[in-house]
Order: structure tokens, then C-alpha cells, then sequence
């Protein structure tokens, strides 16, 4: 039984989704039946977090077994003496994965009330704490180190500075007050570190919050698959193109072991900031950020003044990772998706200008890994239908690891390329939540293959570029 409700729409984008799932290729080979209890079941998963957290470790820096080790002390420490495993991934050597305890549905709500934001109440489900920017209404007399109910205002219609809320709000746990209210919404504007510990959430995930920063990277899973996909190897040049906030370009010059070249590009100077502040905290060097827009990063004519960043000539890159800008309806959890069609139906021609620009980047014999974290096929499935139609020297290749799904019917794929592909569905995932006894009595390899299919939506192809054309 679902904790949380459904995920809800727009009107228009439902009605969107319910053709996309619901596409005659689908209901042949599955039956309408299937069709809708899958659909059903991942409208339902997507309201509720992924039931494992993962941590990529730097392995540049510190051994997995060593990372583990200081990783479990840390969290029997937050957990007070609850035993939670951490476990190795036997495909993704380079990942620890950390089950969730919930939804835990015995926790006595309190009178003083603080409404969050969506966006923190989804980080709260997912093991943070509570920081002031997040904190949108208060009890009127809630002081620092009063006992608090923390709710999340999912539609996003609570006024900020409110003193009650009435309208739609789900319970993410209780925590301890460390400000006042009048503190909080002081007339200097909102301060920031934590307005509320966390002490008893509905989801018990450890809090990354300071932990081993160095040495880990919290990441989800079919984000770390995607980087051992492209396979970058020692002395190559790589791009990644749209690679804010940086998990993935680091990860590539791990496995790299920080010899050769990644370039990095986002077009939003901020978020090339943070890739920077990535590289730096984890000790990469052989990373080169650029605030660039990556659909005019293509270069016509050879430059004379020899800069090293965008834009650069054809058949400038070994490996190119497009991890595109897309709807993002496969995070996890979304309890209100708030973008309009119009907004969902124009990440396809952003993405085929940026795939465009790649096929011309990639030298011949290159491969060039496409990403998204979302669930519709026009952003996955038929990005590949129109991809192997208009560049006839792409070639879809066998993907490695190939731990999701194979991709969905609709896009016109025969069986044997749906198979190359790799297709993240949290409608997969057998249970929505998990409590001590359950993870006591489970063996290891059985999280692990829940961990591999209660994740985000994700979508992966992998193409090789046969000549030059």
C-alpha cells in the first residue's frame, strides 16, 4: 500500500502520459491489463523516495573496503546502534549502497508544525536535515529547541512567514527547533545552516551532511552505471556536455585515474562553479570546466589563438557523454510534477540539437553515451529511432554494465535494439519501503538486486561512430 499518493499533473500532462504508456506497441506485446497495473505502480513509486541510498566512493583517494568501514561507524553513529547494513555493489565496484528504513508510520505527530518547500521535503525523504532556506511557515510560538512536525507543502501554495497552513501537506518526521521563528524570518532576510534536526524521520536515511566529503559522492545508481558505460580509459579526451553539477565528469576522471582530458561544459556559470568546487574537493586534475552552451560548442574553422575550451573542431573527442537536459520526470520523490506540456514537449528538440553537435565532436571509432532521468519515450526511445535515422554511422552498441530494464515498446525498436538499451523503471521495484526486521531477515544479494531496480527513472544508450560522415 502506497504511503504517499500518486504523483499529480498537469491536466494536459497526464493525459500526455496516459497515450505514452498506454501506445499500441505496449498493449500487444504486454496485454492492456499489465500495461495499466505497470504504468499504476510507477505513478505510485515515483511519490515515495528510492528505497536505497548509494555513495560513490573516490576512489582516487581511499579503497571501497576503507570508505565502507569509516561509513558504517558514521552511520551507527546518526542511527543510535540501529544496524544498517552497507553494502558493495558486486557489478559497481566503485559504489556503496545504503538501505532505507520505511515509511515508518508509528511516529506521534507534534503540535508545533514547520512547513519546507517541495524540493526539501523530497532531500529530507532522502536523509537531510532541515535548512533555513527551505523553511517556508512556522508555529506562531515555536521557539530553538522545541519538538516540531515537519510537513512538506507539495503544491507550493503556502505563504512564506505563515503562521498555520491549511492546505495540502505531507508528514516527513519530526525534528528539533535550532532557531526561533522570529529568528528564521528576521527582517535581514533568510539565514542559512540548519533550522531543524531531523530526529525521527518517516524515512531513516543516513545524512550526507559533511560525511566524508572527500571520499564520497552521493549519487544514484543509474547515474554511476552511466560513466562505467562510456568506459573512458587512461590518455583519452572526453566531453562531457552537459555536466553540471559534476558527479558524472568526476566519476569519468576516476576511471580515468585523472590521466588525460575531461572537459566539462554547462551554460549556467554557477553550475560551472560547482563542477570546479567537484574536481577541487576530490582531487581531479585532469578536469577542464567551461561555461559554454554546448548546441553552439561545434567549431566550423580552426582557431588561431589556441585556447584549449569551446568551440572545438569536428572529430575533436574519443568518448562523449550527452547526459541531456530533460523533463526530469524519473526523480525521485516527486509528489506534484508542476511543468506544463508546452514545457515537457521542448526538451526533444534541445536534445537533437545537442545530440547533433556530438555526432560531429566524436571522432570515427568514438562512442557517445546518451543520458536522461526521465520516463517518456520521446525523450528516450525515440531520441534512438531518429538518431539511427539520421546518422546513418551510428551503430547502437551493447551496453556494459546492463543493470536496468531493456527499453520501451512504442518508438518503432525492434526487439534486439530495445535489448541494447537501458531503461531504469521504478515501476519494477517489488516493494515501497522497508523495516528493521525485513532488512535483518534479507540477504545481501537480494538488496542488492532490489537497490538495482527501486531507483530514479533513468534512460541509457550507447552508440559507436562507424566512420567520419
Amino acid at each position: 500500500m502506497s504511503f504517499f499518493p500518486k504523483i499529480s499533473f498537469h491536466r494536459e500532462v497526464e493525459e500526455y502520459l496516459t497515450k505514452v504508456f498506454r501506445n499500441n506497441e505496449l498493449i500487444t506485446a504486454l496485454g492492456a491489463k499489465e500495461a495499466e497495473s505497470k504504468y499504476q505502480s510507477l505513478l505510485s513509486h515515483l511519490s515515495h523516495p528510492p528505497a536505497f541510498t548509494t555513495v560513490r566512493v573516490n576512489t582516487h583517494l581511499s579503497s571501497v573496503k576503507h570508505v565502507k568501514k569509516m561509513l558504517f561507524e558514521e552511520i551507527q553513529k546518526q542511527f543510535k546502534g540501529i544496524c544498517v547494513p552497507v553494502l558493495e555493489h558486486p557489478e559497481l565496484r566503485d559504489i556503496l549502497v545504503i538501505p532505507a528504513i520505511g515509511p515508518r508510520q508509528d511516529l506521534k505527530k507534534h503540535e508545533s508544525e514547520v512547513i519546507v518547500g517541495a524540493q526539501c521535503g523530497y532531500a529530507v525523504l532522502r536523509g537531510a536535515h532541515v535548512y533555513v532556506p527551505g523553511i517556508i511557515s512556522t508555529s506562531k510560538f515555536m521557539k530553538a529547541g522545541d519538538l516540531v512536525s515537519v510537513y512538506s507543502d507539495i503544491e507550493g501554495k503556502c505563504k512564506r512567514g505563515a503562521k498555520e497552513f491549511e492546505g495540502v501537506k505531507v508528514f516527513l518526521g519530526n525534528g528539533i527547533s535550532e532557531l526561533s521563528r522570529s529568528e528564521i524570518f528576521s527582517s535581514h532576510g533568510p539565514m542559512n545552516g540548519m533550522g531543524i534536526r531531523m530526529i525521527e524521520p518517516v524515512y531513516l536515511s543516513p545524512s550526507f551532511d559533511n560525511v566524508l566529503p572527500s571520499h564520497l559522492f552521493l549519487q544514484n545508481l543509474p547515474s554511476v552505471v552511466v560513466s562505467h558505460v562510456l568506459n573512458p580509459q587512461p590518455g583519452e579526451r572526453i566531453l562531457d556536455m552537459c555536466a553540471a553539477p559534476g558527479g558524472k565528469t568526476t566519476h569519468l576522471a576516476t576511471l580515468m585515474r585523472d590521466q588525460g582530458e575531461v572537459i566539462a561544459m554547462d551554460k549556467i556559470a554557477n553550475k560551472v562553479k560547482k563542477i570546479k568546487q567537484n574536481a577541487e574537493l576530490l582531487q581531479l586534475n585532469c578536469i577542464k570546466a567551461f561555461c559554454y552552451d554546448g548546441t553552439k560548442a561545434l567549431s566550423v574553422e580552426k582557431r588561431e589563438d589556441e585556447q584549449e575550451g569551446p568551440p572545438f573542431l569536428p572529430e575533436s573527442f574519443d568518448r562523449i557523454l550527452l547526459d541531456a537536459p530533460c523533463s526530469g520526470m524519473g526523480q525521485r520523490p516527486t509528489m506534484s510534477y508542476s511543468s506544463t506540456l508546452k514545457e515537457v514537449m521542448s526538451y526533444q528538440p534541445l536534445q537533437r540539437k545537442l545530440f547533433t553537435v556530438a555526432v560531429k565532436l566524436l571522432k570515427p571509432g568514438g562512442v557517445l553515451v546518451y543520458s536522461t532521468c526521465t520516463i517518456t519515450l520521446s525523450e528516450n526511445e525515440e531520441q534512438v529511432t531518429w538518431a539511427l535515422e539520421t546518422f546513418p554511422c551510428l551503430q547502437l552498441q551493447r551496453q556494459e554494465p546492463h543493470i536496468g530494464g531493456e527499453g520501451m515498446r512504442g518508438a518503432g525498436l525492434a526487439l534486439d535494439q530495445l535489448k541494447l538499451l537501458q531503461r531504469f523503471d521504478p515501476s519494477a521495484a517489488t516493494v515501497q519501503g522497508m523495516d528493521i526486521k525485513a532488512l535483518q531477515d534479507s540477504q545481501e544479494d537480494y538488496l542488492i538486486s532490489l537497490a538495482n531496480k527501486d531507483c530514479i527513472g533513468f534512460f541509457i544508450a550507447k552508440f559507436i561512430k562507424l566512420n567520419g560522415k
